[in-house]
């Protein structure tokens, strides 16, 4: 019994990392959020073509950026 309950917490605290490192990956530049703003404003939510003006950042870290910035604006 004490195996499985110290795996599950091993578990929690495993994705509790993957969620702060997650975070910190959506630290951006202030080049880079200029650039996100301006493309999002010419493309709209076409995140794989403002992820791809940007070297090293996905799409999907770029739809989280913005709904998570400016969530009221963007869904």
């Amino acid at each position: 019994m004490a195996d499985l309950e110290g795996s599950s917490t091993n578990k929690t605290q495993a994705d509790s990392r993957e969620e702060i490192s997650e975070e910190s990956k959506l630290q951006f530049s202030k080049d880079e959020e200029t650039l996100i703003k301006r493309m999002y404003n010419l493309v709209g939510e076409r995140w794989a073509i403002i992820a791809g003006r940007i070297p090293g950042r996905t799409a999907e870290e770029i739809k989280k950026y913005l709904t998570s910035t400016y969530s009221s604006k963007v869904e």
